[in-house]
């Protein structure tokens, strides 16, 4: 018989922001491989996973960025854009959620 793993995945359900990452600038691999041309890239992740779409739709309207991927499925979204713009998009996703929506957030994070 195979040893063969089970993984178990859940969500804690909540309102929480867990991750806002800023990557000042990716390793152009790193670029290559999510399909994003150059620039700095913004990492947020939420539950309840649909609320991905509200931070998107936020961080788009905060600045001028991409959004390279959002994930309502695992509350995941992607953007893309010069260092300051991505900045100021996950400032204000960090702030509409915190204190409009009434989230628990995490700070916001650079590499």
């Amino acid at each position: 018989m195979e040893n063969l793993q089970r993984i178990i995945q859940e969500t804690v359900p909540g309102k929480q922001i867990t991750l806002l990452h800023l990557i000042s600038s990716p390793d152009p691999n790193v670029n290559d491989r999510i399909g994003v041309d150059k620039g700095s890239l913004g990492i947020l992740t939420l539950t309840p996973t649909e609320s991905s779409i509200i931070a998107a739709d936020i961080a788009a309207k905060a600045a001028s960025i991409d959004i390279a991927f959002v994930d309502r499925f695992n509350g995941a979204v992607l953007i893309n854009g010069d260092v300051e713009g991505v900045f100021t998009a996950l400032l204000e996703v960090q702030r509409y959620f915190k204190e409009i929506l009434g989230f628990n957030v995490c700070e916001v994070t650079k590499s």
